[in-house]
């Protein structure tokens, strides 16, 4: 699942993106109220953490503009005002929570799940390919029913290549999407953690889903489906 973070407090804002990388979430940091409100408007996110004080546009603005922009993910709001005006100001503009600064980051990843298995009408929390499960909530993969535990980048790569199942994921958007990057890691990174979750997907099943395209990229699918 993708998150937004759009909080002007560099540290901050770099402290819940590892918190979120670690649990295996693609997350995206921007530090100005403008720049959020156009990814978030353009980009499918799940989940837009948002500062109410940026220093070019009131986030409760944005989040009523996003709204207003028919963007549907959650929103949740970040404040160190705790008053209930304030709140309910921001709920009013369409969030659907808030938290008060100084939080603990327990509590977040708590109102995180909780937004998130609200689910909505167009999303899913599972992914599933042919005995394959990714639930997306609980960060667990099944094959036939058998769990089968992964670090958070396999985590994402396998979630890109379910969510193209039966398509072929070039190396560009492996490298955007899993490491953050506009150009391909260096050496062979994504090769080797391929490799990685290859083995621990396919090993002991006779039928493999991940596949190599030589001169393009990956595929997740059936064998039989042209690699």
């Amino acid at each position: 699942m993708r998150i937004l973070v759009v909080e002007d407090n560099t540290h901050l804002a770099q402290a819940i993106r590892l918190l979120l990388t670690q649990q295996g979430f693609s997350v995206d940091v921007v530090h100005r109220g403008q720049e959020g409100e156009e990814l978030a408007a353009s980009e499918p996110y799940d989940l837009v953490i948002l500062d109410v004080m940026l220093p070019d546009r009131d986030g409760v603005v944005v989040c009523k503009n996003l709204r207003r922009r028919k963007v549907s993910a959650y929103i949740l709001m970040l404040t160190a005002l705790s008053t209930t005006a304030e709140k309910v100001n921001g709920l009013e503009a369409g969030a659907d929570d808030y938290l008060v600064k100084p939080f603990e980051f327990d509590e977040l990843m708590a109102r995180i799940r909780a937004l998130l298995r609200r689910g909505k009408a167009s999303e899913t929390i599972k992914l599933a390919y042919e005995g394959l499960e990714l639930d997306l909530l609980k960060r667990q993969v099944r094959r036939d029913g058998h769990r089968i535990r992964l670090r958070a980048k396999e985590l994402a790569l396998l979630e890109l290549l379910l969510r193209n199942a039966d398509r072929v994921v070039d190396r560009a958007p492996i490298a955007q999407k899993v490491w953050d990057m506009l150009s391909e890691p260096s050496s062979n990174v994504i090769d080797k953690y391929v490799s990685t979750l290859r083995k621990k997907i396919d090993e002991g099943h006779a039928r493999p889903l991940i596949h190599t395209v030589v001169g393009t990229g990956y595929r997740l699918g059936r064998a039989d489906d042209g690699s």
